[in-house]
């Protein structure tokens, strides 16, 4: 009975039949885009040998999200954030299928994958803003927007546990084209679940000012409140120090662990493993109380085991670790996601999940280059030791914010009735807080 209880709780937002819709569609979508992720380095790789062209690969397609994230954010704003998810996912769609027709023509080469790449970057720039943005308007009920980003992490990260994990089994068995294709054909899915839903998106206030106005209105809500502020910052920080860790893998499985795509497949599956257990470990809060402290604690245990896996040189280890890496930096991202999402006000919310963007995936690309440069430089086990100490620093340095962070958060929590409003003024260290 208890347990019954415990998982109504943990996928409580399922009730919703747009989020359903949303959930279900996106979960194939996926699986397919991390076919697609996972065979497109192993193919670089394959193709050249050069660690320095994986970088700038990962490069090519992240650097449109650090250039246009911000602008995306606006217009998520200012259009219609639904009307913009189908179109970001349509064009997506078409990606794919040219990466599939170029490599079954067998014309498919480095230049095309980066061009590809960029391309990609554009469309992604608008697709997660929108996307983030939306799941408020399929859940009715805001107290349970925090489990909602949590099933969409154990969704993502459901998909990271399988995906790699197949993809692995293809490369080896039918070659990257097989993992193209199925993207291709995975995103009819969630745009066949997104044309399903009756989205209400009257309610979202629309902003009609002049782009960078609203831009300077965003960036100084932003970065003017300290809450946004260093949650921003220090996942700008985590995503440029753990890019060696995603990026490099190939080479480690390969030159460190003496795998082969199975083996690169399942290492990244292990971190899909990891990330999947912390989702669910997130939905299964019943409020976001207390949700902020995890964001340094979660951070730190993912560079703890990133530190420990540059030392590794057993597969059974490594995998291990890998889970220990995954189930950190899921917990950071998605708690993040959540104060980020309760604290920020609805009509700057496609500007602030722009930001949320661009911290992740738009300075990835400075990552990706300097894994690669760094990599070529002093070996690839030393390049993810120094991200783990940096992302170790970060996480210290967050953590002597959080009092001060607490005070400034406290005040939008009680406003929205996450929290009672403190009679006569008389606060104590007790209280819920973002802490």
């Amino acid at each position: 009975m208890e347990l019954s209880i415990r998982i109504r709780t943990v996928f409580r937002s399922l009730q919703y039949r747009n989020y359903r819709l949303f959930f279900s569609g996106q979960s194939v979508s996926l699986v397919g885009t991390w076919l697609q992720r996972i065979a497109m380095p192993w193919l670089v790789y394959h193709m050249t040998g050069s660690v320095v062209l994986l970088g700038l690969v990962s490069f090519a397609g992240q650097i449109p999200t650090f250039v246009l994230a911000p602008f995306a954010g606006v217009l998520t704003d200012r259009w219609n954030r639904y009307h913009v998810l189908i179109g970001a996912q349509v064009l997506a769609m078409l990606q794919a299928s040219a990466f599939t027709l170029l490599y079954y023509a067998g014309v498919l080469q480095v230049w095309h994958i980066m061009v590809l790449s960029v391309v990609w970057g554009i469309f992604n720039s608008f697709d997660v803003p929108s996307r983030q943005s939306l799941v408020i308007d399929l859940v009715e009920k805001k107290e349970d927007l925090g489990n909602a980003i949590a099933l969409n992490s154990i969704m993502f990260n459901g998909a990271r546990l399988i995906g790699p994990s197949v993809a692995g089994l293809l490369l080896a068995t039918a070659g990257e084209g097989i993992c193209f294709l199925s993207n291709a054909i995975s995103y009819l899915f969630v745009i066949g679940s997104l044309l399903m839903m009756k989205v209400n998106t009257g309610k979202q206030k629309r902003n009609n000012g002049a782009m960078l106005t609203e831009l300077k209105e965003g960036f100084s809500y932003a970065f003017g409140f300290p809450p946004i502020r260093h949650i921003i910052l220090l996942l700008a920080i985590v995503s440029v120090m753990s890019m060696p860790y995603a990026v490099l893998m190939p080479v480690f499985a390969k030159e460190i662990l003496h795998g082969d795509s199975q083996t690169f497949g399942f290492l990244m599956g292990a971190a899909g493993f990891g990330a999947l257990m912390a989702g669910i470990y997130l939905a299964s809060w019943k409020t976001i109380l207390r949700i902020g402290r995890i964001i340094p604690i979660s951070t730190a245990i993912f560079g703890t085991g990133i530190i420990a896996l540059s030392f590794s040189r057993s597969f059974l280890l490594s995998l291990f670790l890998m889970v220990i890496a995954g189930m950190g930096l899921m917990l950071q991202t998605a708690a993040s996601n959540t104060v980020l999402q309760t604290i920020t006000e609805d009509d700057k919310r496609g500007r602030i999940m722009s930001f949320y963007t661009m911290a992740i995936m738009g300075t990835a690309p400075f990552g990706s280059l300097m894994s690669g440069t760094l990599a070529k430089a002093i070996g690839t086990p030393y390049t993810i030791l120094i991200g783990g100490v940096v992302c170790i620093a970060g996480a210290a340095y967050f953590y002597t914010k959080l009092p001060e962070l607490k005070e400034f958060a406290r005040p939008v929590y009680v406003k929205l009735g996450i929290i009672p409003e403190v009679v006569s003024g008389i606060q104590t260290a007790s209280e819920p807080s973002i802490k």
